[in-house]
């Protein structure tokens, strides 16, 4: 198989949104290769991926590539054989669904101790591919679309390259962008962390807790949840805004264009922020006197209260109450993990799920 511009690796509905949006979207040539171990589900997704770049006018081609990403060396045969300019890493061991579940003692655990009791197997096949891209030494470009407010923070403490994520930040930050509240033309920037969402997933007379950083037009927010009581998530992950969140970035990485906006993780920075793409990288844009520093401190300050924190020597900790869960049933992760263990520590977080899943 020839090589293409973007890889899309995973076929579940994260992906296929990325797809269709690059089918409605692209005015640029692009050859786009969607790659998972569901021969019906491929299929679908292609000929739904060029039927709505024909309908649209836009001028994206589809292929598919049948491997299972969980094989041994499945991230080096894909790479040999569809020889991609950026990877779009959207396949996980864990639904984001999870979030919006409820009834065995796995989702309460991911209720109460939240999502990053799911990091380990978001990380799984992303730091797969991280490896696989390191090991083939060619300039290919990393967006891992799987937890990345914390996951890419993993693949950099292993020594690989990630660019960014999608969605999470780039969700409040368009949804904001888009509200009444908003004036028309004003400059939006949002400091953000994926725990920042859940707010916005409730009511607004039952919303609290630390809220996203909003500038418009250069001004700091004083009040968001006031601001943007029209705002409303759903329960569920909002793919239609999350996964569409990446694709003009995407096109503008391929394309070799400018372009400014949102993402969680970008260089395996905790949480999301504003940032501007030049020359192929991604750099941050934050606001006028928002230092760098202070940025990334009150990113890492959520995790460090509750979730998954990696420190620069690689060792990834469960904190928080999500710490004394885990320590709880698994004793050996009370003093963290060195992310290079990853594989059996996501093994022994499997039997941990497993068993969870089964009690009321």
């Amino acid at each position: 198989m020839a090589g293409c511009d973007i890889l899309i690796s995973g076929t579940g509905g994260f992906a296929a949104r990325i797809a269709f949006d690059i089918a409605a979207a692209a005015r640029e040539p692009i050859e786009v290769i969607i790659a998972g171990r569901n021969f019906e589900r491929l299929n679908w997704l292609r000929t739904a991926a060029n039927a709505r770049a024909a309908l649209f006018g836009a001028t994206a081609r589809f292929a598919t590539h049948e491997i299972d990403l969980l094989a041994p060396d499945a991230s080096d045969v894909l790479l040999t054989a569809t020889d991609p300019r950026i990877v779009v890493q959207a396949a996980s061991i864990q639904t984001s669904q999870v979030i919006a579940q409820s009834g065995n003692a796995w989702t309460g655990l991911v209720a109460e101790g939240g999502l990053s009791a799911t990091a380990v197997f978001q990380a799984l096949i992303s730091a797969r591919v991280a490896a696989a891209i390191t090991r083939a030494g060619k300039p290919v470009t990393l967006v891992n679309c799987c937890f990345p407010d914390v996951v890419n923070g993993m693949i950099r403490a292993m020594g690989h390259d990630v660019s960014c994520g999608m969605g999470n930040v780039a969700i409040l930050s368009n949804v904001f962008a888009g509200s009444a509240a908003t004036p028309a033309g004003a400059e939006v920037k949002v400091l953000a962390h994926y725990q920042n969402l859940a707010a916005w997933r409730r009511r607004p007379e039952e919303r609290g807790g630390r809220a996203p950083r909003v500038w418009l037009g250069g001004e700091e927010v004083a009040d968001v949840y006031a601001r943007f009581a029209d705002i409303q998530l759903t329960p569920e992950p909002v793919i239609e805004i999350s996964g569409a969140s990446g694709v003009p970035m995407l096109l503008a990485m391929a394309g070799g264009r400018r372009w400014q906006g949102h993402v969680p993780g970008p260089d395996g920075l905790p949480g999301g922020y504003p940032v501007k793409l030049v020359g192929g990288r991604l750099e941050l844009a934050l606001p006028p006197g928002l230092l760098r520093e202070e940025a990334i401190a009150w990113n890492t300050s959520f995790e460090a209260s509750n979730g998954l924190v990696v420190s620069s020597d690689g060792t990834a900790t469960f904190t928080g109450i999500l710490g004394g869960r885990i320590a709880g049933h698994i004793p050996e992760l009370r003093d963290g993990f060195d992310v290079h263990e990853l594989e059996a520590v996501c093994e022994t977080l499997l039997g941990l799920r497993e068993m969870l899943m089964q009690r009321a």
